[in-house]
C-alpha cells in the first residue's frame, strides 16, 4: 500500500500489551471486541490504540483473527480522518469492506466483521453521495452488515451510532415517506438508536458528535442548541486513545466553524 499520513499526536499515547489489556474494556465499549489471547494479534492492536495505524494493519493482517479487525479498524480510521486523497480514502474503505466480507465467511459469527463492513460501505457512501449509494444497493448492504452485528452483539455502541446514522441519511437525502417504505428509515429508530449509543458508551466523543449531526438531519434547528451543547462536550473529552483524539479535534474544528 502507499505510504500513510503520520498520525499528528504520534508519542501522546504509549499502550503496552501490559496496559492495554488493563484498559481493554474502557477502549473497545464501543465495538465489544474481545481482548486477544494471541500475543501477534494484541501487538497490532497496540500499534493501533497508540495511533501507528500504517503498522497496525500490517501486522494485523499478518496476525489474522482478531488481528485482522485492528487492521480493519485501522484503515478505517485512517481513511476517515487521516487520508488526504479522496480516490484513495475510497480505494482504503472497499479494501476494508471486501476484507471483512471474507472474514465474515470464515467467522460468521464475529461480529465485527459484520461491523466494518458496514462502517466502510457507510463512509464509501457518503463519499460518492448517499443518493449514488442508495441507487447502487449499498444502503440495504449496510442496514443488513448493521442487523447482523446487532443480533450478534446487542450492545455494541458502534453499531447502533452506524444504525441511527443510516436512519438519518436516508430521511435527510430521500424524505421520510420514500425512506421509510423504501429502506425501513424512521425518525424515532434513529434518535433511539443514537440514544441507546450514548447509554452504552457514554465517554464517546464521537457518539456524541454523530448523535448532534442527526438530531439536526432528522428535527431540523430546533435541536441546534442541543446539538451544540453535544458538540462541545465531545470538544471537552478527555482522549483514552488516538481514535479518540480525532475524534475530539473533529469536535474543536467544527466548532470552530
Amino acid at each position: 500500500m502507499s505510504k500513510w499520513a503520520k498520525f499528528p499526536h504520534l508519542g501522546e499515547f504509549t499502550y503496552t500489551a501490559t496496559t492495554l489489556k488493563k484498559q481493554w474494556a474502557r477502549l473497545h465499549a464501543g465495538d465489544c471486541e474481545p481482548c486477544p489471547k494471541e500475543a501477534d494479534a494484541l501487538s497490532a492492536w497496540v500499534l493501533y490504540h497508540n495511533g501507528q495505524f500504517e503498522e497496525a494493519v500490517r501486522a494485523g493482517l499478518s496476525a489474522g483473527g482478531s488481528g485482522l479487525t485492528a487492521a480493519n479498524k485501522a484503515t478505517c480510521i485512517y481513511a476517515t480522518y487521516l487520508e488526504p486523497k479522496e480516490a484513495q480514502r475510497l480505494d482504503l474503505f472497499m479494501a476494508v469492506a471486501e476484507r471483512a466480507q471474507a472474514q465474515q465467511q470464515q467467522d460468521p459469527h464475529n461480529a465485527n466483521a459484520w461491523y466494518f463492513q458496514a462502517y466502510a460501505l457507510g463512509r464509501y457512501s457518503q463519499g460518492i453521495s448517499v443518493a449514488k449509494a442508495l441507487a447502487e444497493g449499498l444502503g440495504t448492504k449496510v442496514r443488513k452488515a448493521l442487523e447482523t452485528t446487532l443480533k450478534l452483539a446487542p450492545d455494541h455502541a458502534d453499531a447502533h451510532i452506524a444504525m441511527a446514522a443510516f436512519h438519518a441519511e436516508v430521511i435527510d437525502k430521500v424524505g421520510p415517506l420514500i425512506g421509510g417504505m423504501t429502506y425501513g428509515a424512521k425518525k424515532d429508530t434513529g434518535l433511539r438508536h443514537y440514544q441507546t449509543a450514548l447509554s452504552l458508551n457514554p465517554h464517546s466523543a464521537i457518539a456524541m458528535i454523530e448523535y448532534a449531526n442527526g438530531m439536526v438531519m432528522l428535527e431540523g434547528d430546533k435541536r441546534m442548541a442541543e446539538a451544540t451543547a453535544l458538540y462541545e462536550k465531545a470538544a471537552a473529552s478527555q482522549p483514552a486513545d488516538a481514535m479518540e483524539r480525532l475524534d475530539v479535534e473533529m469536535a474543536k474544528v467544527e466548532l470552530a466553524d
